[in-house]
């Protein structure tokens, strides 16, 4: 559930209020001065000690704020504001940086910062590991290794609550979801790899190459075998297996997305090699 202005935000706890002020105002890769000072005033936050260091200052403020009026609405304006995407579209890395490090204090508060800024509730984490969870370390190394977009896309969501068992089904919805776009066909799993990339009907519908060599060919049918082998591994008993049954772990599904993801740059090449 997204936090919005107008509900009370109970206060926050002396720590972890300067573990944000820490992360927003660090020294190298936080908000600089006049960022800090422009964000105080349009949050109608009083900037008590403005000669002090920038982590110092921001918890000061937030310290003054919260003692005043016994609420923490003011931290969650405040890193709204200064988290928007938008002051952000030449710097993605700046924000990914920054926002990890929030999610790793917030999942201590019970709250998680999405990539489009909002914050949300979540179950409150007990152990730093936990915590580490919560700030993506599956998504960012995804990002690092150059993961086809269209991955990230399909599971965002799950991605986000570190939910592997589900980030994986859906990715491998999105197979099938530009098989279908790319065929106009309407079926699903090995039959639809088959009917697209097999000889049901004479020659392939789609080609990943040109399709004239014995060994063009063979690379077609191995990755049309690719495909089955994933349907077959991955998504047949995610479909029928109960989560608590599937023991998806942080690295089996960074390996998994990862092959998903060149299946993408391969479909992406692919094109219609019959009517």
């Amino acid at each position: 559930m997204t936090i919005t202005f107008n509900q009370r935000i109970p206060p926050f706890a002396a720590e972890r209020l300067e573990a944000i002020s820490k992360v927003l105002a660090d020294t190298n890769e936080g908000l600089t001065g006049t960022e800090i000072d422009h964000l105080l005033r349009s949050c109608n936050i009083s900037d008590p000690t403005p000669d002090m260091t920038k982590w110092k200052r921001l918890h000061n403020a937030f310290v003054e704020f919260q003692n005043e009026h016994q609420v923490g609405n003011h931290v969650v304006v405040f890193i709204k504001r200064s988290m928007d995407p938008a002051r952000y579209v030449g710097k993605p890395q700046v924000f990914r940086y920054r926002r990890d490090r929030l999610n790793s204090v917030l999942a201590f508060c019970g709250y998680t910062l999405g990539e489009d800024g909002q914050l949300r509730k979540a179950d409150a984490a007990r152990t730093i590991s936990e915590a580490l969870e919560r700030a993506n370390r599956l998504h960012a190394a995804l990002i690092q290794r150059s993961v086809h977009a269209d991955v990230l896309k399909f599971c965002k969501a799950e991605l986000l609550e570190e939910n592997y068992f589900h980030a994986v089904f859906e990715a491998m919805k999105s197979v099938t979801a530009k098989i279908r776009t790319l065929t106009g066909m309407t079926g699903d799993g090995c039959d639809l790899v088959h009917d697209a990339f097999g000889q049901k009907y004479g020659d392939p519908l789609l080609v990943i190459n040109s399709f004239q060599t014995e060994t063009h060919k063979g690379e077609q049918y191995g990755f049309m075998n690719l495909l089955k082998g994933l349907y077959g591994t991955i998504r047949n008993p995610l479909a029928h297996t109960p989560k608590t049954e599937w023991d998806m772990t942080e690295q089996d599904a960074l390996d998994i997305l990862t092959m998903i993801s060149l299946v993408h740059r391969k479909l992406d090449q692919a094109r219609r090699f019959r009517p």
